[in-house]
């Protein structure tokens, strides 16, 4: 399924600055065209996307949520069986995603992608990134820190939280 890279050569380096090229353009054809067999694993979510047609219908999805998406890639560390990506994601969330109606919000997200090779072929992309911050950025959760995301914790585990008060006082 592999399509040859142009930069710098058919590497694995290549083929990830390619991919990534292509998906920032739009091209998620040319995109899907530098696996193997396209996989992706979202850590945060815990969530195995395998295969061409799952792969190209969670990246539409991704697309219609942030049309404006671009990967921004900041380095990249090779090893023998992949190479890490350090990204900041940015776009605007101006279509439905996951549920969540368009918040109109902007986010800059950093992310962390591992893209597995076996052999010279692309084979899974794994992405790392931290959800609560996506979801603050999004306007539609709280920073847990905050008055406000103190106040909705003890409103949503009283019981959790009052126990922990307990432990405390008492020295258990």
């Amino acid at each position: 399924m592999h399509a040859t890279s142009s930069q710098p050569g058919n590497t694995r380096r290549g083929i990830v600055l390619d991919h990534i090229a292509a998906f920032n353009a739009g091209g998620l054809d040319q995109a899907l065209l530098s696996f193997e067999h396209p996989r992706l694993g979202l850590a945060a979510t815990d969530e195995v996307i395998d295969g061409p047609d799952a792969v190209m219908g969670s990246w539409k999805a991704l697309r219609r949520a942030f049309p404006d998406l671009l990967i921004e890639t900041i380095t990249l560390h090779e090893s023998d069986s992949a190479i890490v990506v350090e990204a900041v994601a940015r776009g605007t969330h101006s279509g439905g995603f996951r549920g969540l109606p368009p918040t109109g919000r902007h986010v800059e997200l950093p992310v962390g992608g591992i893209f597995v090779f076996e052999d010279r072929g692309l084979v899974c992309l794994r992405l790392f990134f931290d959800t609560t911050t996506f979801l603050q950025q999004l306007g539609v959760a709280r920073d847990p820190l905050s008055v406000a995301g103190r106040v909705g914790t003890v409103a949503g585990h009283p019981l959790r939280v009052g126990r922990g008060v307990i432990r405390r006082v008492t020295g258990r």
